[in-house]
């Protein structure tokens, strides 16, 4: 028998609204909101039992691969496939049960199953037994993904086990921890070493109290541990590798700001193009890796609240689950957020100096223009008087001219009786004609500066 996300069966269809709860927002896109506070609801369980947990970082294609290796087991027990937009799935499948989730990088698979006295008797001293082995070898051999982490986790009545026979068998005392949890009725045995299956070691040996909600609660939240534990280490990697080249980097902003102090204005294109490279390659690299801290940042509160849920209280002389993990896993996210910081101080330290170089490339070119400006401008005076000289001479060339021409005239109109000579005559209308051509001149060239400045 499979279930949905939220196993609603029984509960009576929605009946749409008579308006619209929110504009643009469907009766059927509210019932999926309203059935997010259901999603992946803790399992109900007993004592003795074990849960095998494998969470797979997976892409796009893995997932949808995922989708159907669980369609294909389930196919096997004559069961239909999960919808094609589910993200969780249960599945009883006789002796064991499973659970199906799919997440943003990574698909979690649980395996749950009952364990018989004769089973969970060998736990304090033969080979332990596991949920997963119940399904079939080929098909747990081919699941799609990278394994990320591994829980093996058993939970027996607190009365009837040998609590020493079980710690001793399954867990390394070197790195033992143990707590008490759910209001001090259960306890909390880990190791957190990894073994040659991938998974790390759990024991819960449930005391009285625990109900079996209770205790589906309580196994939920340590799978998620471990779970989102992983998942926030992720990006130390990626943080020691950032380290390195913020090193380099700001061992090259260090020389870059010296070498602009001392820089001649040559240098500055050669400055000003080390300096956009250095800007680019941080930018690449913030780009790829910030999505990494900040999905880091969000797994670690995950983990702090799930420990937080599950109200450990520290046994005598042994360390807590919570103890053990902030010992290592806070200076890890530590490192992770250092590493994010120091890029983005890197990078607005590399905007600070390119500003600096190209206020100052563009103050001396200011400086270059302003020379070239006082250049044009005596060259626009020297143009000036040497138009004015060569008007004066125009006006010296154009006067003569007409003054020959009023000459010849004179000449031809002493035959028709002009009284007066042609040498008096010429002589009087110098000044006349100068004045004129002067005016002329004078008239054409107010009339093209006009129009230059109009323009």
């Amino acid at each position: 028998m499979s279930t949905p996300a939220s196993d609603l069966s029984a509960a009576p269809a929605p009946v749409a609204p008579p308006v619209a709860w929110v504009e643009g927002l469907t009766p059927a896109q509210r019932q999926v909101l309203h059935d997010e506070v259901h999603a992946r609801p803790p399992e109900a369980l007993r004592a003795p039992l074990a849960v095998t947990h494998w969470v797979l970082l997976a892409d796009a294609a893995e997932r949808a691969a995922s989708r159907a290796h669980l369609a294909a087991l389930l196919a096997g027990s004559g069961q239909a496939a999960p919808p094609e937009d589910a993200a969780y799935w249960r599945a009883d499948l006789g002796e064991f049960s499973l659970r199906w989730e799919l997440h943003t990088e990574f698909v979690a698979w649980t395996f749950m199953r009952a364990l018989p006295p004769q089973e969970w008797r060998a736990l304090e001293h033969g080979e332990p037994p596991s949920a997963a082995e119940l399904a079939p070898a080929a098909w747990r051999q081919t699941l799609p993904g990278r394994p990320l982490a591994g829980v093996q986790l058993w939970a027996l009545p607190r009365q009837d086990a040998d609590r020493a026979a079980l710690l001793r068998h399954l867990l390394d005392e070197r790195s033992l921890t143990g707590s008490t949890v759910i209001s001090h009725g259960s306890e909390l045995y880990t190791d957190l070493q990894l073994r040659a299956d991938g998974c790390v070691r759990m024991l819960v040996l449930a005391g009285e109290p625990a109900s079996p909600r209770r205790l589906g609660r309580l196994a939920q939240r340590l799978l998620e541990i471990e779970t989102y534990r992983m998942a926030a280490l992720l990006a130390l990697p990626t943080a020691r590798s950032a380290f390195a080249w913020l090193a380099d980097g700001e061992a090259e902003l260090a020389a870059l700001a010296q070498a602009v102090r001392q820089a001649a204005r040559a240098d500055e294109p050669a400055l000003l193009d080390r300096l956009t490279r250095l800007a680019a390659d941080l930018e690449g690299r913030y780009a790829a890796t910030h999505m990494r801290f900040a999905a880091s940042a969000a797994y670690h509160e995950l983990v702090v609240k799930r420990l937080h849920d599950i109200a450990e209280a520290r046994i005598e002389g042994m360390q807590s689950l919570r103890d053990f993990l902030e010992r290592r896993l806070t200076p890890a996210m530590s490192t992770c957020r250092a590493a994010d910081r120091r890029q983005a101080a890197l990078s607005e330290r590399i905007a600070r100096m390119s500003q600096l170089l190209r206020t100052r490339v563009e103050f001396e070119q200011q400086q270059s223009s302003r020379a070239l400006l006082a250049a044009m401008d005596r060259r626009g005076a020297m143009q000036l008087r040497l138009q004015s000289t060569v008007e004066g001479l125009s006006v010296a060339a154009i006067t003569y001219y007409l003054v020959g021409l009023i000459g010849y005239l004179v000449k031809g109109a002493q035959r028709f009786g002009w009284p007066l000579s042609a040498e008096l005559s010429m002589a009087a209308a110098v000044p006349v004609v100068a004045l004129a051509v002067w005016w002329s001149l004078r008239r054409l060239h107010r009339r093209i500066v006009g129009v230059a400045h109009e323009h």
